[in-house]
């Protein structure tokens, strides 16, 4: 016992580095190939009206808008950390306590656009209320999935990560394809091909996470929770309304045809994610049990290099590609008025992946300084979004230009200012 306990330092060391690369390659693996059945869902656009897909991106704009981030993160932090400090009966109370008071709100907020359903397909000009009905669902799926995959990814059980996050691309895939080409229902279709992936990942999630929610719950102090969660909530859900406000203002302010534009402009430049996002995905976990347990990590550094390379190569790919690419992906007509955009929207989420990186960092480490302006710039980016956004591409430019103030903010409080001993 006293050999293996002398010995045991180098070997963690290395063991740490080689599961880290390990895990990020499979979830690189399976977000990419995830990524894809979720992409091959945009060759639909070529059996449905344009009218009727920027509906669907609306829609799929408003899911996207659910703080699922936060939700994911949070659950993370806190499962890595109980693990850390053996407090599974915390955490099992937890879980419980988020998942009723989630299924709470949600009944509340369905409630109230059911009622309010008149003004909003009005304003929405949606023609078909089926698809806002199955918008509810969506969105409560949409708030648990990231609750039991911030589980598993706190667990550090990647491997059921990574079949969730696939299986729900196969699963939209495959019932928005038989809906739209064999059913010929449009945006429903599109919607219903979102829930069916959801429900999929949903169980895939919750059923590798049972010995925790299962176990006896424990009472846990509030107080010291909620200095927790509350600027992991904030700090990630003004990442998470960066990254997705564009879009619902796209929707209100210009026609089908163009949002339509924008969202396939949107939607092919943010899959470049799928190759950085899975390595702040493993990294943040390791990053909560390492500070738990007064260990070092050298993670950051090695994401943030391997970040750099991948958005950047990304973007470039798009820049020269983009008519080839919404030509394939799309029709033809979306060639000529979307290719500016892709270009634009190719460049802009760079700072944004790379910003993704630092941020998942300080907050991993407690280092919740950054968050009062993140939300500051969250802010700022709401007037600044309501007030240029005369053509797509100038939202657009917008959003380039808040993606590179979220870098630099970031950047600061992880190198300019200076830790504190406490």
């Amino acid at each position: 016992m006293l050999a293996e306990q002398v010995q045991s330092p180098p070997v963690t060391a290395e063991s740490h580095r080689a599961s880290f690369f390990r895990q990020s390659g499979w979830m690189m693996i399976a977000t990419v190939a995830g990524g894809l059945f979720m992409t091959a869902v945009l060759f639909l656009s070529k059996a449905i009206p344009k009218s009727e897909y920027g509906l669907y991106g609306a829609f799929l704009s408003v899911a996207m808008f659910i703080p699922a981030m936060p939700l994911q993160m949070v659950l993370a932090q806190q499962t890595a950390r109980a693990r850390a400090l053996h407090r599974e009966h915390e955490l099992s109370g937890l879980i419980r306590a988020a998942w009723l008071g989630t299924f709470v709100i949600w009944l509340v907020a369905a409630a109230v656009v059911l009622v309010f359903q008149g003004s909003i397909m009005a304003q929405w000009k949606i023609p078909n209320p089926v698809a806002l009905w199955l918008t509810l669902p969506v969105l409560l799926f949409t708030i648990w999935l990231p609750m039991f995959s911030g589980v598993l990814q706190g667990q550090q059980n990647f491997l059921w990560l990574g079949w969730s996050q696939m299986s729900q691309g196969m699963g939209r895939l495959t019932v928005a394809a038989f809906a739209v080409l064999v059913l010929h229902y449009y945006a429903p279709g599109m919607v219903l091909g979102i829930l069916a992936g959801l429900s999929i990942a949903l169980v895939i999630a919750i059923w590798p996470t049972r010995s925790l929610w299962l176990a006896s719950p424990r009472s846990f102090e509030w107080r010291s929770l909620l200095r927790q969660v509350v600027p992991l909530t904030l700090g990630f859900g003004a990442y998470q309304f960066i990254l997705t406000a564009d879009t619902m203002l796209v929707r209100g302010c210009f026609s089908g045809d163009d949002s339509a534009n924008y969202v396939a402009a949107g939607t092919l430049s943010r899959a470049s994610m799928w190759l950085v996002g899975p390595l702040a995905t493993v990294m943040f976990p390791k990053i909560v049990h390492a500070k738990a347990k007064a260990e070092k990590s050298d993670l950051m550094g090695l994401v943030l290099i391997g970040t750099v390379i991948l958005a950047a190569g990304g973007a470039a790919g798009l820049w020269v590609l983009a008519p080839w690419v919404l030509k394939f992906m799309f029709t033809s007509s979306y060639a000529q008025a979307a290719s500016p955009m892709l270009r634009w929207y190719a460049w802009a989420v760079v700072p944004l992946s790379v910003a993704n990186v630092l941020l998942n960092n300080l907050l991993a480490r407690s280092m919740f300084k950054v968050v009062p302006a993140l939300c500051v710039l969250a802010g700022v980016y709401t007037l600044a979004l309501t007030r240029f956004h005369d053509t797509p591409v100038t939202v657009i430019k917008t959003l380039g230009v808040c993606n590179v103030l979220l870098l630099v903010v970031c950047a600061y409080y992880t190198w300019g200012v200076k830790k504190s001993k406490g």
